[in-house]
């Protein structure tokens, strides 16, 4: 991990990478590009301790890659995160969509749905800021009804 200065470690990972674009290297870059160059240098180490962590992020990125076919044809999600607070600390658990209860999958849908909304308003404020400031003669229009995208992709699923 990136070595602890009192700043996040999110922090700390753009500071990685806003090293890497100063240094001279290829800009635009992957991140993979930029995670070689940071261990090249010294400048992240995995810990034993973020194993486990790993492992729990490669899981849930799988997890939310797992598709089934429903008995109606429509190619769906399997596995649903839902964050639950207890203990006054979050979790966040998983469960099969063919064995979820309604609750958990109410709140995994529910906040599935906030995380869109949430990317629909970053990407609104990005191409509001784009516009004003580098092409006000020319702005780009976003259009954020998704009526007719999803009836489209209905139509062909």
């Amino acid at each position: 991990m990136a070595k602890r200065t009192g700043k996040t470690y999110g922090d700390q990972m753009r500071a990685i990478a806003n090293r890497y674009n100063e240094s001279g290297q290829e800009w635009p870059a992957t991140a993979r590009q930029i995670a070689s160059w940071a261990i090249r240098e010294g400048l992240w180490k995995p810990q034993p301790s973020a194993l486990v962590d790993r492992c729990a992020d490669e899981l849930a990125r799988a997890m939310r890659e797992d598709y089934i076919t429903d008995p109606q044809g429509r190619r769906v999600r399997a596995k649903h995160a839902a964050r639950f607070e207890e203990g006054g600390r979050q979790k966040t658990l998983w469960a099969d969509i063919t064995t979820a209860s309604r609750n958990h999958m109410a709140v995994a849908l529910q906040q599935r749905r906030q995380q869109v909304v949430g990317d629909c308003w970053q990407l609104k404020m990005d191409v509001d800021s784009y516009n004003d400031n580098k092409s006000p003669g020319d702005p780009i229009q976003m259009i954020f009804d998704f009526t007719d995208d999803l009836a489209e992709m209905e139509a062909v699923a």
